[in-house]
């Protein structure tokens, strides 16, 4: 069963399908060793990553267990980000959230502007029941998004990643139906 890449609309923000022409901004965004800090895999040296990650958002759209949008800025046309469900099963009515954003995005919304129309997409859409997310422990702005959302930290994954050596902790969050609130009002990541 395929899952089609949803485009979706937010004031400020359009969110869709991956086309080749984000090939070079998306190398950028994932090769700044700043904003994938605490990620959990090293930055991007070659290109090529680009064209083989727009290739997987395919083939999990193909495989139905997920999708990622790329995230454009409506008032001047710039890709800015990505957000993206993975993990989707529909038995279960489960997914994992996740997101990465450039560095001149942060602090402005984006981040829990995008995710808020992606969750009203997964509750109404794919009629989930439960959300899940990750952060590492030190990316308390991260965790500022998901508890903005209405997430809720359920625990630690203790020594989980290892990235450059350094090895870092996660935080797991959830979101369930019951708790989601898809007309709270979103203020900005500050």
């Amino acid at each position: 069963m395929t899952l089609p890449t949803p485009e979706l609309h937010t004031a400020r923000l359009r969110l869709r399908p991956f086309t080749d022409a984000d090939a070079a901004p998306l190398y950028t965004l994932h090769s700044s060793a700043h904003v994938l800090r605490y990620w959990d895999s090293p930055p991007w040296t070659e290109p090529a990553r680009a064209q083989r990650f727009m290739a997987t958002c395919r083939t999990i759209e193909e495989e139905g267990t997920g999708a990622r949008v790329a995230v454009d800025r409506v008032s001047d046309g710039a890709f800015i980000g990505w957000c993206g469900l993975t993990s989707w099963n529909p038995d279960f009515r489960s997914a994992s959230l996740g997101y990465v954003f450039d560095a001149a995005a942060w602090g402005h919304g984006y981040a829990t502007e995008t995710a808020h129309a992606v969750l009203r997409w997964a509750f109404d859409v794919l009629d989930l029941n439960r959300v899940q997310a990750e952060t590492d422990t030190r990316n308390v702005a991260s965790a500022r998004v998901l508890e903005k959302l209405g997430f809720v930290r359920e625990g630690t994954l203790r020594e989980d990643c290892v990235v450059n050596g350094d090895v870092s902790d996660s935080w797991v969050f959830g979101l369930l139906r019951r708790e989601w609130h898809p007309t709270a009002t979103l203020m900005p990541d500050r």
